[in-house]
């Protein structure tokens, strides 16, 4: 039986988990034992518990209680407790996804332990090493075993440092195996696309209609914690929502509520909270984010997932951001880079509407069987 180590601490882990969970309970349940391991870097139950249990995740075997710190005091804190159950389990894999700290915390204790580690969405650049997240998944794909790129793009950037093509199983850390795979978040949001349909309600909620709102979503450190990106980002919406007299619907990450009175422009606060246009609403679970993403008629974000998303979903994206780990939303023109300009926001805005009839959505992201091929090419490398 192959033990693998899951780690898992934001948000976005716990969803992307949720496929590879599946996959080993439906197809490999007599073959892979799984330990799953929750750091409690997301430890609001709104943005955590809710998900694993809407999304069947089995409930973690250990949770560390980490919360929120800095990025030294956090790792550290997560090295610790992780090295910890690495000792006491001894998987023969450790499990990791994306670019959180909890993804490096995990690979820097099973890489001291000389744990193999498989890391799921290797090989995405930003090619900002500003970006914590950037700094994170360039060190975790350095030191792990095995990576699975979700997009050509990612597999082509790990060529390009050096990891080999050539390589053969047995793949340890000196002889890395990189596989394109497909995104996991696909395979989750192809299952869950009907369910959300039945179970959420979110769209009743709100009184929203189908492709009648612009969904938005906003967390970066480096939109929210900026006063004046954070004003730049808002005075646009409130423009598009006003002028085109359009729905924006605006789920709160936890931190960007605590930050908007602190760091948007008193007046700009009060114009958003009473434009009858705009609803800014408390996060929303993984179904009821699957519907609005179903239903809108454009997303605006910064979130590397939410992009994704809207893509599975043949929505028009704006990015909130200077550059993206997902360059081919951009290549095939359904998503345009505004960054926190409110310029380039307004004008995305309508050249996305513009376009919408013609855009392009190609199968660029695997075809819905991610997790299963990731479980058994582990075990072909057991």
């Amino acid at each position: 039986m192959l033990k693998i180590l899951t780690i898992i601490g934001a948000r976005p882990q716990i969803i992307k988990a949720a496929a590879i969970s599946r996959a080993i309970h439906n197809h490999f349940s007599d073959r892979i034992q799984e330990i799953i391991v929750h750091t409690g870097q997301h430890y609001d139950d709104s943005m955590s518990q809710v998900f694993i249990d809407e999304l069947g995740i089995p409930q973690p075997d250990y949770n560390l209680n980490i919360g929120s710190a800095s990025h030294g005091k956090q790792t550290a804190g997560m090295i610790t407790g992780i090295e910890e159950i690495l000792e006491k389990e001894t998987p023969d894999y450790l499990v990791v996804y994306g670019d959180t700290n909890s993804t490096l915390a995990a690979a820097i204790a099973a890489s001291k332990l000389h744990i193999p580690i498989v890391h799921i969405e290797a090989g995405l650049r930003s090619f900002n090493k500003s970006m914590p997240e950037e700094i994170n998944r360039i060190v975790c794909d350095h030191v792990s075993t095995i990576l699975f790129s979700p997009t050509q793009t990612g597999f082509d950037n790990l060529v390009r440092e050096g990891f080999l093509v050539s390589n053969k199983s047995p793949f340890t850390a000196d002889n890395v195996g990189i596989f394109h795979c497909g995104d996991v978040m696909y395979d989750n949001s192809l299952f869950f696309k009907e369910i959300a349909a039945v179970r959420s309600k979110v769209l009743d909620a709100y009184n929203l209609s189908d492709k009648a709102f612009i969904l938005s979503t906003i967390h970066r450190n480096n939109n929210t914690d900026q006063p004046e990106r954070l004003t730049a980002i808002f005075k646009a919406l409130n423009k598009i929502a006003t002028e085109n007299q359009i729905h924006i619907v605006l789920p709160l990450h936890p931190r960007t509520s605590k930050l908007l009175d602190k760091n948007l422009e008193k007046s700009l606060l009060e114009e958003v909270r009473s434009n009858p246009f705009i609803q800014l609403i408390p996060p929303v679970s993984f179904l009821d984010m699957i519907q609005l993403e179903s239903h809108c008629q454009m997303v605006v974000t910064d979130s590397g997932g939410v992009q994704k998303e809207a893509y599975f979903f043949k929505k028009p994206c704006i990015i909130l951001r200077p550059e993206t780990e997902w360059t081919e939303i951009v290549d095939a023109g359904s998503g345009v880079i505004a960054d926190a300009d409110e310029a380039k926001i307004i004008d995305s805005y309508h050249l996305l509407m513009e376009k919408a009839g013609d855009l392009n959505y190609p199968p660029i992201f695997g075809d819905g069987t991610a997790a299963e091929f990731i479980c058994g090419l582990m075990l072909e490398n057991e």
